[in-house]
């Protein structure tokens, strides 16, 4: 069944998230307006080097007052594709220029109410090239065991949903190998 749309209205702005009201229909011919938060795209790296262990960043997140490891990633920035942004956030952010970036998944993340899209990339390998460019981004840079990364799940050590998506199909992907 699919929802009709009759128009939308933008009730805040800014650069990094935008709500909007839509008028929608839903199949039972029910009326009103909907919520809707419209974010920029999302680049995710998950880089994993020959020693089966995938580069992590240690980082408080303000929002949930928590502290969790994540892979790097960052918004897109205009004009830049979404592999570019992933192999430009993790060197910003980590110091390693990851190897080539190819697509491992792609995910909407609360889809109910954001059009956010992920976009997810795995690279094999990476080469330090010195300390990060984005002092503000984590507390500690390490190279984690990809067998210790369900534990780290399961004691909800690992919560962001980009990160999530990302170990999750490699932890897959090396399963099947």
């Amino acid at each position: 069944m699919q929802w009709k749309t009759h128009g939308e209205r933008v009730i805040y702005e800014n650069p990094w998230v935008n709500l909007c009201l839509v008028d929608v229909q839903q199949p039972d011919g029910r009326r009103w307006e909907h919520h809707v938060v419209r974010l920029r795209h999302l680049a995710v790296a998950a880089v994993v080097n020959d020693r089966r262990e995938v580069l992590m960043m240690w980082r408080h997140r303000f929002i949930t007052d928590a502290w969790a490891w994540e892979l790097p990633m960052g918004l897109i920035e205009e004009g830049e594709s979404p592999e570019e942004a992933a192999a430009r956030e993790v060197e910003e952010e980590t110091g390693w220029r990851p190897g080539a970036m190819k697509p491992l998944i792609y995910a909407e993340p609360a889809n109910g109410i954001t059009d956010s899209q992920h976009y997810v990339f795995r690279a094999d390998g990476a080469t330090h090239i010195g300390p990060p460019t984005e002092k503000n981004e984590s507390d500690r840079i390490e190279w984690i065991p990809l067998d210790k990364v369900r534990g780290m799940i399961d004691r909800r050590e690992i919560v962001s949903s980009g990160s999530l998506v990302g170990l999750l199909y490699v932890l897959m992907d090396e399963g099947v190998r």
